[in-house]
């Protein structure tokens, strides 16, 4: 009996070493945890606000809720096979893991595999914050909690942001003017003639940054494939704007009628300007944006055009997807 016991735990001490002191979790996934509080495990329905720095097996950096200066905020659910967040219920308050999801689990047969080499997605998490599920429907005292809780990160990245501000602009020694509105832009190279006018429609390269100097779009074919960004399905080629209608942020409205045919200029523009305090997609609550423009050319309207019916307004990536779509024949 001793001997046999003696040969499972040999057993489990060598599968362990087999997959590097990470255990395993369903759906093939990996998980090791770094730190352990002893709280109370996540349930499904628990509000949680997570860190998570997502890297290849390469160590190269996917993601950073770090450098977006937020965590992530959501509420548990049981993922699909591979799913990070399957890895959630090992974990609480305050624990810290490592967990690697094999890429190809994620895909199902049939779908493309996203260009990263090697065979995991490795994530360091952070537990950050859970609210546990209310056991009522409805528990407006849940909600009331969640909202605490979000208002006073609100707050936190409200302030945070007229440091990052102004630490760009001072790190960057940038020379330019703010505007009435709170637009920082540092005009670098002059351009000529006329600046456009509300309507006109702007032809312009650009790259848009955090104010950590992470590149998080661009239309920059160089620029994409300098910062591990490159999308081959992008034309990389200048995007027609609608100037000063509305349909892109108010910094962009604001900023390029402040530019003529070649100018280049850097915008730094608060969130205020930008996404706000709802943020947007990739882009976290009260987070400033730096934008490096260059203004190819200016479109003026045909007077005698009949108006269109003004569409909803796009973001730059439709905007380069939409350039990229096949013309009809």
């Amino acid at each position: 009996m001793k001997k046999n016991l003696m040969f499972l735990a040999l057993a489990t001490i060598g599968l362990a070493s087999c997959n590097g002191g990470f255990k395993k979790a369903p759906g093939g996934l990996l998980y090791n945890i770094n730190v352990d509080k002893g709280g109370p495990k996540i349930k499904e329905g628990d509000f949680i606000a997570v860190n998570v720095v997502a890297k290849t097996d390469g160590d190269s950096v996917l993601f950073s809720s770090y450098e977006q200066g937020a965590p992530s905020y959501q509420v548990m659910r049981k993922g699909q096979p591979g799913d990070v967040m399957n890895a959630f219920p090992y974990l609480a308050e305050g624990d810290s893991a490592t967990v690697k999801t094999n890429i190809d689990s994620l895909f199902k047969k049939g779908t493309r595999r996203p260009p990263i080499k090697g065979k995991y997605i490795v994530y360091q998490i952070k537990i950050e914050k859970v609210i546990a599920k209310s056991s009522k429907p409805n528990d407006t005292t849940w909600n009331a909690q969640i909202k605490k809780y979000m208002d006073a990160q609100g707050v936190l990245m409200k302030k945070a942001e007229v440091v990052k501000l102004k630490k760009y602009i001072d790190d960057n020694k940038l020379v330019g003017s703010t505007s009435p509105s709170g637009l920082f832009y540092d005009i670098t190279t002059p351009g000529v003639g006329d600046k456009p006018a509300v309507g006109d429609t702007a032809e312009v390269f650009y790259t848009a940054k955090f104010t950590n100097g992470k590149v998080f779009e661009t239309n920059v074919k160089a620029t994409a494939q300098k910062n591990n960004n490159y999308n081959p399905g992008l034309p990389y080629k200048a995007i027609r704007v609608p100037v000063g209608v509305h349909k892109v942020i108010p910094g962009w409205d604001e900023g390029l009628m402040l530019l003529n045919k070649g100018a280049k200029a850097t915008f730094v523009i608060p969130s205020k300007l930008a996404y706000g305090e709802q943020g947007y997609a990739i882009i976290p609550p009260f987070t400033p944006l730096v934008f490096e423009v260059e203004m190819v050319s200016i479109i003026h309207p045909n007077p005698n055009a009949p108006k269109p019916v003004a569409p909803a307004p796009m973001t730059l990536q439709q905007l380069q997807q939409k350039a990229n779509a096949p013309k009809a024949k």
